[in-house]
């Protein structure tokens, strides 16, 4: 998270006074369509409580950083993609555990198994600070005093948190090899389908907004890129550990990173056409 924040200027920020459209378009797609159709999933599918709580605790997470990368890859608004996952990571210390426990009281049974890990709200929000607010702050404030600095160290930065998250999903997936071995086809499928819809449902929203086309396709990586190592932190320090929440988040890391390398070099072949 400091790493990210290392990307995060105050400039990112003035940009929600400018092409709200878009910008609304991304953070319901993000916080509303994605949840949601994680929910709708849920009720089709029928997972076991384990992969339903991965599921929705991805959903709600942040976008990740990646995302910029895959937007630049398919020429989408990369301005829009650094402003949406500056926000999104800013403020998930509160949106994060707030949209959690909304979407999970719309499942009894997912209510109840939150309730057997005895964690409520107010834990999962003063932990988030310190996971997430203040290594952010810490890195917008080294950015800003530091700017030179910043300069020499961001890419390193970026390299080592990256083999960082393949390190934590390998360990992730190594401490669950019952659950891995057990349930990764079904988490296999239903990455995919839910990985999926976060992608091309996101962009069909965003096209049947009558966006740019350089919009959508940003709109639709923000959605389907999560921040899965977040959702595997909070499994392993709130949920301990459980197996079957971890197989979700940490596939889905390997996963969206497949997907949306694939997404971004197919869509960049497509014209932009501005809307009008």
């Amino acid at each position: 998270m400091f790493g990210v924040a290392l990307e995060i200027k105050p400039a990112h920020f003035y940009q929600l006074r400018h092409n709200k459209k878009a910008l609304l378009t991304g953070f319901v797609a993000q916080y509303l369509l994605l949840p949601i159709a994680t929910i709708l999933l849920i009720y089709l599918l029928n997972p076991s409580p384990g992969i339903a709580l991965g599921m929705l605790l991805v959903a709600c997470c942040p976008g990740g950083n990646v995302s910029n990368f895959f937007t630049l890859i398919a020429k989408g608004n990369l301005a829009l993609s650094v402003t949406l996952t500056a926000f999104s990571s800013l403020f998930a210390f509160v949106i994060t555990p707030l949209s959690f426990f909304t979407w999970a009281s719309l499942l009894p049974s997912l209510s109840a198994d939150i309730k057997s890990f005895e964690i409520n709200f107010f834990d999962l929000f003063y932990n988030m600070i310190g996971i997430l607010l203040l290594p952010l702050l810490a890195g917008m404030l080294f950015a800003h005093y530091l700017s030179n600095t910043t300069l020499k160290i961001a890419k390193g930065v970026r390299i080592l948190s990256i083999l960082m998250l393949i390190g934590f999903i390998a360990v992730a997936l190594y401490n669950n090899q019952k659950a891995f071995s057990e349930h990764i086809l079904t988490v296999f499928w239903i990455v995919l389908l839910h990985n999926g819809f976060g992608l091309i449902g996101a962009y069909s929203f965003s096209a049947a907004l009558k966006n740019d086309e350089a919009v959508n396709r940003t709109v639709a990586i923000e959605t389907g890129i999560q921040n899965s190592g977040l959702g595997l932190v909070l499994i392993f320090t709130f949920f301990d550990g459980n197996g079957s929440m971890a197989l979700v988040a940490a596939w889905w890391g390997v996963w969206h990173l497949i997907s949306g390398f694939l997404f971004s070099f197919i869509i960049k072949r497509k014209p932009i056409v501005l809307s009008t």
